[in-house]
């Protein structure tokens, strides 16, 4: 600003002068004009506008005109849009752009998230952390890239990801985790780098190839997560007819959760309280799935035959239902799995470490070759194909590629073949799961909010996951305006949406806690609900 300035005030004395000079040659001329009138003339000439309508009768005034021209061509017209862009406009564009990504966090922030890498899994991190008003700060490699995430809506700093001052920046001593989930080599850089300034801040990793996990987990403190095995082997568990009829899906404490199909019971078409399920084990019907629709139940619920239950309880009262509701399951029957990357090749490993049998339908031939007759190579959209692989014999059909689009297609092919086969599914966005439900699928597993939930975990150990999209379960403190109060009159399912499964005295846990308990304010809630519905009791309570 300064040499701008400074520029500016030797423009304002050439143009002095030559006004000066004009009024002299003028009166070597003979004539006279005002102050203003030189200015004019200076100006008109300077900027090349060159009206004509004062010039000069003499050799010596021309040769003055051609000096003015030519000083005002170089310094109004091409020195100074140079000067004016390198003085102030860069950096007016770059204290912009600091204000908007800036490099570094105050030095008191501390307990934060850094968050190396945008990908779905992190989106959707971002969205948790936000509801737990926890902060996080995303690193980007570029004031571009990082303008463009902050007008998404996301904290940005900029910086390189392998540059220890980076993380200096970012106060990374004081942070409360590190989450890297760009590719290995990435990954295993900042590890590395971040250990250079502190030990003791953990670091959570995500890992494409087993062989990168010694890797990876060498620098310490350090939490290594295959998450397309992860999926896979939660997509081949949720298999009807995999090992126990009810298939856990989340746990705390004593508190299990569990879900199975209408289809492996004698429940089908009876309404909730006919059932006596709790009378008759202790377990808790807490949700009903349907079609990706929860639903809290009542006790005038129709239990439909398409509908999967969502049971609460200790694993005592769990089994007590399997032994009194649970139909035997057929253990010879098989499963078509549509696509054989990782997450295929991770259903296929889960689902034959129980005993079933299994067929996998790939389209590129460099992952079928040498694999055995369990690999069928081909379009899992070409009937043919499909009926080679046994699509009108299987128990389940699990699809497992990594294109959404391609994913609602094969769901809604697959529902027309076999009306009653189970489908599970993935959706890699979350956009995708609500027509991934209408295309037919039974159940979807959603690779963001699976991520997401086990860095979660990571950051806060008690905290109950759920990988099912849009269902959570979590706990809080008794709210103070519920304290005394029983949970009949506390009206939370009416209110809120969200049911109270169980609840965490100092003399252990509670489930399916008595509806006409007074709540001590020093319980703690365990409760199930939608999104929507944890919202709504987090900001009425």
């Amino acid at each position: 600003m300064v040499l701008l300035a400074k520029f500016f005030g030797l423009i304002a004395a050439i143009i002095a002068l030559y006004s000066l000079g004009f009024h002299l040659i003028m009166l070597h001329e003979g004539r006279e004009f005002s102050w203003i009138t030189g200015f004019y003339w200076t100006l008109t000439v300077m900027s090349t506008l060159g009206f004509g309508d004062i010039t000069f009768s003499t050799d010596l005034g021309l040769l003055f005109t051609l000096l003015v021209l030519i000083s005002g061509v170089v310094l109004l017209l091409i020195m100074l849009p140079f000067t004016f862009i390198q003085f102030f406009y860069a950096p007016w564009l770059e204290a912009q752009s600091d204000s908007l990504a800036p490099r570094e966090l105050p030095e008191e922030t501390q307990g934060h998230i850094i968050i190396t890498n945008l990908d779905p899994i992190t989106k959707k991190l971002i969205i948790k952390l936000e509801r737990r008003q926890l902060e996080y700060v995303l690193l980007a490699s570029d004031s571009q890239q990082a303008i463009e995430l902050h007008d998404s809506g996301y904290r940005v700093v900029v910086g390189d990801p392998d540059d220890p001052d980076t993380y200096l920046r970012l106060r990374v001593e004081n942070a409360a985790l590190v989450v890297a989930t760009n590719d290995d080599l990435v990954n295993t850089s900042i590890a590395f780098t971040v250990r250079e300034i502190t030990s003791m801040v953990p670091i959570v990793t995500s890992a494409d190839n087993s062989h990168s996990l010694d890797i990876l987990e060498f620098p310490g403190n350090m939490r290594v997560f295959q998450f397309m095995k992860m999926l896979g082997n939660l997509m081949g568990e949720r298999t009807h007819g995999l090992g126990r009829a009810i298939n856990i899906v989340s746990s705390f404490d004593k508190l299990y959760i569990g879900e199975i199909s209408t289809t492996q019971t004698s429940l089908g078409g009876k309404v909730l309280i006919n059932t006596d399920i709790r009378q008759k084990t202790g377990a808790i019907m807490i949700g009903l799935w349907e079609k990706g629709k929860f639903e809290i139940p009542g006790p005038q619920t129709l239990i439909k035959s398409t509908t999967v239950l969502l049971l609460a309880g200790t694993m005592e009262q769990l089994t007590a239902f399997e032994n009194i509701f649970a139909i035997s399951h057929v253990s010879d029957a098989s499963v078509l799995i549509l696509g054989g990357g990782r997450v295929g090749l991770a259903v296929a490993e889960t689902v034959e470490k129980q005993g079933m049998g299994y067929k996998i339908i790939e389209k590129r031939p460099n992952l079928v070759a040498g694999k055995g007759d369990n690999f069928i190579n081909g379009d899992a959209a070409d009937l043919d194909v499909l009926e080679r692989a046994g699509v009108k014999k299987v128990r389940t059909i699990i699809i497992t590629t990594h294109n959404d689009a391609i994913n609602i297609y094969l769901t809604f092919y697959c529902r027309q073949l076999r009306p009653k086969v189970q489908i599970i599914t993935r959706a890699t966005n979350e956009r995708s799961v609500a027509k991934l439900h209408m295309a037919g699928a039974d159940l979807v597993l959603s690779y963001a909010s699976m991520g997401a939930n086990s860095i979660i975990n990571v950051l806060n150990p008690d905290e109950i996951s759920m990988f099912t999209e849009g269902l959570n379960i979590f706990n809080l403190s008794v709210p103070r305006s519920l304290a005394g109060k029983t949970l009949i009159k506390s009206n939370i399912r009416e209110s809120t949406g969200c049911s109270v499964i169980a609840l965490k005295k100092r003399e252990g846990l509670v489930v399916g806690p008595d509806p006409a308990l007074p709540l001590d304010g020093e319980d703690e809630l365990i409760l199930i609900g939608t999104t929507e519905s944890e919202q709504r009791f987090l900001k009425l309570f």
